[in-house]
């Protein structure tokens, strides 16, 4: 346990940030799941329009520094090359 004042809030505030990084991360981890769903039912609208809600909250969460904005990238075009594939096929 944290015994100078310093250390007392860069606890409080590492808590915080952990807390508001596993909600963002949460978030953005349901979008993609709905994104994944949609391509395993094959409904290519279903898939479009949760590829378009997921892109925001990605590229915002790599924004926000909870995951690094290349892996932000890579997450929003491996599901877009899936949507994508689905048409194609």
């Amino acid at each position: 346990m944290a015994n100078h004042k310093s250390a007392e809030k860069r606890n409080r505030q590492a808590t915080v940030q952990r807390m508001r990084n596993r909600a963002i991360k949460s978030r953005m981890k349901n979008s993609i799941r709905q994104v994944e769903e949609a391509i395993a039912a094959g409904s290519i609208e279903q898939a479009q329009v949760a590829l378009k809600a997921a892109i925001p909250v990605i590229a915002k969460t790599g924004a926000k520094g909870t995951i690094h904005k290349k892996n932000a990238s890579r997450k929003v075009s491996r599901l877009t090359i899936r949507v994508n594939g689905m048409q194609a096929a």
